[in-house]
């Protein structure tokens, strides 16, 4: 099939093909007729799939007719979870909507009110916006969802991992009831089900992805680590490989992202941080540095990196397992994008077997363990019948996490630059690495 036979708008098909694309992707095939025909859906797709364009380009073709109904607020509303999502998507808006020239901008968490206000003073036909931001404005009453069309929610998982569930219903229930909704999800658990009953009418339902077959092409690799200065040893052996172009390496928590970072350029490693503290400005400009090669790797956490898109990933370092299963599946498939190949990269201390296991029962498979001589580890996490995991020998946890862990007499931590173990070397005595969990709020600043 080819997108002009989806019988989409001359236009639209103009711009498509404008950007170098002829044949729809799968879950394009089967969501956009449906999405044309007025049917409210809900897709299971992960990222990388093509999932933007297959409601982008309805929306587009549904603002190819004028609305009868007055008023300023948005015909197409999408919903997503982070900026950096939602960027992406208000990028495809315009770039196929070139041809049609749709007014449209964004309500995102930490930008500026006052350009986001003179937006919303005029008739406006796309508003792509965090679900945070969204509520502030229908509370102050500078925005109304009279004229509401199509309501989009994109990632609708993650944003009810994130804390967004009574702000979408807020949303909702300020929508007229006769809108057609459409809803993208990468998992389809007992919460989303619920949020699907009570938004969507009678839909049809898209299950293309299964949580595993879009990651067929990436290698996935374990390695056990005793604690953090390990865990410092075999990333700065991995960075340093011929194998490794870019990549992205995921902290547990902003704080850990800026001084692994840190760290990182100290040892002749350019990397740089990507958090929700950081500004909007601040974000893009370190994706920017990326895309360029002005960075090799990026230290991200799950609430940054949500969405990023970075072609030519060779590599992603879970430097600390996730919390959820399920973004472990998001996280690895910032690489092995668009047909490529790639390889995700665990490590797994004692205090992190919960999350291990967690994350193979979800994938439904093991994750190979691998070592690297002269770095092996003295832990065990997958027991032999009979015997007990942790650690062989180790120390008591002392000092902070990116701080000096205890290292010899004189207290000083070591340089994880120069901290290769040598083949043969005694069991580390160093303090067993527990990494700080961020615990998520109910409405986080994204």
């Amino acid at each position: 099939m080819t997108f002009a036979e989806l019988g989409l708008n001359p236009a639209i098909l103009s711009a498509i093909t404008a950007c170098g694309y002829t044949n729809p992707t799968p879950i394009q095939e089967q969501s956009i007729p449906l999405v044309m025909a007025g049917h409210d859906v809900i897709a299971t797709a992960q990222t990388g799939t093509g999932k933007t364009a297959a409601f982008v380009l309805p929306a587009l073709e549904r603002l190819t007719v004028k609305s009868a109904l007055p008023g300023k607020g948005p015909r197409i509303l999408v919903l997503a979870p982070t900026r950096e999502l939602a960027g992406q998507v208000m990028e495809s808006a315009r770039g196929y909507g070139r041809g049609i020239r749709p007014r449209c901008g964004t309500l995102l968490g930490g930008m500026p009110y006052r350009e986001q206000l003179r937006l919303l003073s005029a008739p406006v036909d796309i508003i792509v916006a965090t679900p945070g931001r969204l509520v502030d404005h229908l509370e102050r009453g500078s925005i109304r969802l009279d004229r509401l069309e199509m309501l989009v929610l994109d990632e609708a998982d993650r944003m009810l991992d994130m804390g967004f569930s009574e702000d979408i219903n807020k949303i909702v229930s300020r929508a007229p009831s006769d809108r057609q909704t459409v809803m993208f999800t990468a998992t389809m658990g007992g919460e989303i089900s619920r949020l699907a009953e009570n938004m969507l009418r009678e839909p049809k339902r898209v299950e293309l992805a299964v949580r595993t077959d879009s990651h067929a092409l990436i290698e996935q690799r374990l390695h056990v680590t005793d604690n953090l200065t390990h865990k410092k040893e075999l990333l700065n052996h991995l960075i340093s490989t011929a194998e490794l172009t870019r990549a992205i390496i995921f902290s547990a928590t902003k704080r850990d992202a800026d001084e692994l970072s840190r760290e990182l350029s100290r040892n002749g490693h350019p990397a740089a941080a990507l958090h929700g503290d950081m500004t909007q400005m601040a974000r893009n400009k370190t994706i920017e540095r990326m895309r360029r090669g002005g960075i090799r790797l990026l230290v991200a956490t799950d609430v940054a990196a949500r969405g990023l898109d970075v072609t030519g990933v060779s590599h992603v370092i879970n430097f600390d397992l996730p919390r959820f299963a399920e973004d472990y599946v998001h996280r690895i498939g910032r690489t092995g994008r668009a047909g490529a190949t790639g390889i995700a990269i665990s490590f797994a201390s004692a205090s992190e077997r919960n999350y291990l296991e967690r994350i193979e029962r979800f994938i439904g498979k093991k994750l190979p363990e691998l070592q690297i001589a002269g770095h092996e580890p003295t832990t065990t996490l997958r027991k032999p019948a009979g015997r007990s995991g942790g650690p062989k020998k180790g120390g008591v946890p002392t000092g902070g996490r990116f701080g000096k862990p205890g290292a010899g007499k004189s207290g000083q931590g070591t340089s994880w630059g120069k901290s290769a173990k040598p083949a043969g070397s005694a069991p580390r005595n160093t303090p067993r690495h527990e990494p700080v969990i961020e615990y998520r709020s109910r409405r986080p600043q994204v």
